[in-house]
């Protein structure tokens, strides 16, 4: 656990989970893959070694493709394309429908968040493999609401997520706590003016969330139930 903000739980009502790297394992494949590649460029940089060369550019990369799948989606061609999406994921070491495990103590959490607050999940993935992840998993009985890539216009960094996630759970976004490991849930939560909590289990290191502004960087979702504000609140 890391140097942290205090935790107003007192004013949450809801908690909203990314998926990749927050509650479904992943690792920095694509990341360590590229580094070797770029270990020549990196000596060049006086600003970045390889390993951060490579993850900026994975960073860089992945937006755009998050918005041309969507697209594809909304005019009703994605399905088309599943099979090439999970062997890019495969190659980035992220879980496809077929391969998943979650993230240790994942499960104790929620059960733990479920008798206070309403709970969401807020991923870029495609709506099936988003339910298909949480069935496949049994977390699907935590999540009323989960909003994809195709329930939006906008993905994060876009706050559009965050508050559409609120306006189903029917709380402010103010009230929402957003749980994920990127910059941009980082960003998201705090342009929808959420309490936005990093997480070290996936994809983003602590300078990339400190830097996105995160309230509290923690190395697992768990880890939640170990703070001094969540044993102040319990009975």
């Amino acid at each position: 656990m890391h140097e942290r903000r205090p935790l107003a739980l007192d004013r949450i009502q809801a908690f909203l989970f990314d998926l990749d790297g927050t509650l479904i394992e992943s690792d920095d494949r694509w990341v360590a893959t590229l580094a070797t590649h770029l270990g020549s460029l990196a000596r060049f940089s006086r600003r970045h070694d390889a390993e951060s060369l490579a993850r900026t550019l994975v960073m860089a990369i992945e937006t755009p493709t998050n918005y041309a799948m969507s697209a594809l989606e909304h005019l009703g061609i994605g399905s088309s394309f599943f099979g090439l999406a999970d062997r890019l994921r495969r190659a980035r070491g992220l879980a496809t429908r077929e391969v998943s495990e979650t993230v240790r103590g994942s499960e104790a959490l929620l059960e733990t968040l479920a008798t206070r607050f309403k709970l969401a999940v807020v991923t870029t993935r495609a709506r099936p493999e988003a339910y298909a992840f949480l069935e496949g998993s049994g977390l699907e009985r935590f999540f009323p609401v989960v909003i994809t890539r195709q329930d939006v216009l906008r993905m994060k960094p876009h706050p559009e997520p965050v508050r559409t996630a609120a306006g189903m759970l029917q709380v402010a976004p103010e009230a929402c706590a957003m749980v994920g490991d990127t910059a941009a849930d980082m960003r998201a939560a705090r342009r929808a003016g959420a309490l936005a909590i990093g997480v070290l289990s996936g994809f983003g290191r602590r300078h990339e969330l400190e830097r996105a502004g995160a309230d509290l960087i923690l190395d697992y979702a768990q880890d939640l139930l170990g703070l001094p504000e969540w044993d102040g609140q319990k009975g």
